[in-house]
């Protein structure tokens, strides 16, 4: 089996792969600093947990765009696992043509994303991420990552809100009944989840008149891609495991031998 990890801002995102099937999930939160022996220990209790051996795990990769945290990530799977993992960066094969002129800029958890969405899918498909930021990214019928589009997330925007205005609380993220708020906190909700489903629909159709790929799907994944994709009818798939799959996609694109 395969162990896929997906270093996000705010949580690193772990999928147990047996083939395409996703065997096992789970998250760690990924600003708490850890060493390498941590990172080893709380990888084989979760997987423990998730009736998942050690000696289960043949190989592993690493989608990051946290790059502080790697050297210990890493040497946490050398050390306990004797796994060197694959690292999805600049060079390694991923399936997708990279049409911008510096490809080396383009995130990794952009690329996963893309190739997820154009081969499970297929092209053209209009990726959206709901992540610590909000990802916009095209990719065309033959495989061509067009280009894309980055916004505050959802949570930076709600987080700006409650650091930067003293009397506004901090809230839970959710759509309330009217978008006419009867008190602050469903003013809150409504100007947030409102406003970012206005934000999808008009991204959404400014890049198919762009690009005049109005047949386009539209993939959405990320935590809070679930309320938005459920507000909207420019929303094709959810699909809350894309970045997951699309790094076991890229994995399986690099014909690793003799590992363990």
């Amino acid at each position: 089996m395969i162990l896929a990890l997906d270093v996000g801002n705010t949580n690193i995102t772990c999928g147990v792969f047996d083939g395409d099937r996703i065997k096992a999930s789970f998250r760690i939160t990924t600003k708490m600093p850890r060493t390498s022996d941590e990172y080893g220990m709380l990888l084989s209790n979760l997987l423990e947990r998730n009736q998942v051996g050690m000696d289960d795990i043949h190989d592993a990769i690493i989608c990051s765009v946290v790059p502080n945290i790697m050297h210990s990530l890493q040497n946490g799977l050398i050390k306990y696992f004797n796994i060197r993992p694959i690292i999805v960066e600049a060079g390694i094969k991923t399936g997708i043509r990279i049409a911008t002129p510096n490809p080396q800029q383009i995130g990794a958890d952009r690329i996963v994303d893309a190739v997820a969405a154009y081969e499970l899918y297929g092209g053209p498909v209009l990726v959206i991420d709901f992540g610590t930021a909000t990802t916009y990214d095209m990719v065309d019928e033959n495989g061509t990552f067009m280009g894309g589009i980055t916004a505050p997330g959802i949570r930076i925007s709600a987080k700006a809100l409650w650091e930067d205005a003293a009397k506004l609380p901090e809230i839970e993220i959710k759509k309330p009944d009217n978008i006419l708020g009867k008190d602050t906190i469903t003013s809150m909700q409504a100007g947030l989840v409102y406003g970012q489903i206005g934000q999808t629909e008009y991204i959404i159709n400014k890049v198919k008149e762009e690009t005049g790929m109005y047949d386009a799907k539209v993939v959405v994944t990320g935590g809070l891609g679930r309320i938005i994709s459920n507000e909207t009818e420019n929303v094709d798939v959810y699909d809350p495991d894309l970045t997951l799959k699309g790094i076991n996609l890229v994995y399986r694109k690099q014909n690793r031998k003799g590992v363990k």
